[in-house]
């Protein structure tokens, strides 16, 4: 048996979203035989049983199936359009619900499917920044300015704010909606009285405002501003960066309980598939909220904050050639 779902296939370049099924002249011109190509499926259906699996007995059902980021917006519960995640892991990944319909993007998004069950498709819209969790430990492995990355969060916070200093974290280029592959990371602004600790606190706004402009992005495109965020990934356990992505963003920025969504995801659709839970209100229910962070700053600190970082950027095209 070979299949793939929706989400997964939407991903090669391969299929059509209308159709969710292989594209004919997408596949000839890539120069890709579909006779290697799997079956297109939902994201939640028994797709087979386990067999001759070692440490897992036979006949258990495979039932669940989404690429990782849109694993993650389904174990955050985000079923209706409009509502919206973001997963801080080596990079940062936001993901909006855009319901039935696939909205093309003109900010230099992604449109993707995000899950099909039963009959239903469901779209997103998808924005990636390359690195986030990545400079912090660029922070502790290459400078070492400490020893594990959770410390970043006590360093940062010894300073009331970064001194000017902006940290535009390009390692490999810029992702979504800049793609400027060329682009290079960029310590800005730096003084005499700069120390690691302005650095480190420069590196946690660098990865908050990156999503400020995936944000703003994907208003443009949705055609209505994201006002509340649920995140996930190992780096929102880091409360000051939390509260500067909701400082930068000017949104409510929600965390769960249990940060590993996509994992969640993942259960959830092969509990459905199996018939464990019977609709995704069952799995709402299971979504517990452990903390709000709510913009605290004023209107012109944002502007602020957001005019440097635009600056910033701007300083860092000019390392393309």
């Amino acid at each position: 048996m070979h299949v793939t779902d929706v989400s997964n296939a939407s991903r090669t370049l391969l299929m059509d979203l209308q159709t969710l099924q292989w594209d004919a002249e997408l596949c000839d011109l890539l120069r890709v035989p579909q006779s290697i190509l799997p079956d297109i499926r939902s994201s939640a259906e028994v797709y087979g049983v386990t067999k001759g699996v070692r440490g897992l007995p036979d006949g258990i059902p495979i039932a669940g199936m989404a690429g990782d980021q849109q694993s993650a917006l389904f174990g955050q519960a985000c079923f209706e359009a409009g509502e919206a995640k973001i997963t801080y892991g080596t990079g940062a990944f936001l993901l909006v619900n855009t319901g039935e319909q696939p909205v093309p993007s003109t900010s230099g998004l992604l449109t993707t499917v995000a899950w099909k069950l039963g009959d239903t498709t469901t779209y997103a819209l998808e924005g990636s920044a390359f690195i986030a969790g990545a400079a912090v430990q660029w922070l502790r492995d290459g400078l070492q300015f400490f020893r594990t990355a959770p410390e970043i969060e006590a360093l940062a916070m010894e300073v009331p704010d970064t001194g000017g200093v902006v940290f535009v974290p390009a390692f490999v280029g810029l992702g979504a909606p800049h793609w400027k592959q060329k682009s290079r990371a960029a310590i800005l602004n730096m003084t005499r009285g700069t120390n690691k600790a302005h650095i480190s606190r420069a590196c946690l706004e660098g990865i908050a405002l990156q999503n400020c402009d995936l944000l703003q992005a994907m208003g443009v495109d949705h055609g209505t501003p994201v006002n509340r965020i649920k995140v996930d990934g190992g780096a929102c356990k880091n409360n000051l960066l939390m509260q500067m992505q909701a400082d930068f963003a000017g949104v409510q920025v929600v965390r769960p309980v249990h940060v590993e969504t996509t994992s969640f995801g993942a259960v959830f659709l092969a509990g459905l598939g199996a018939g464990i839970w019977q609709s995704t209100d069952t799995i709402r229910e299971r979504w517990l909220e452990d903390r709000t962070f709510e913009p605290e700053v004023s209107v012109a600190h944002r502007e602020e904050v957001l005019s440097r970082w635009a600056e910033a950027l701007g300083r860092v095209d000019g390392f393309e050639t």
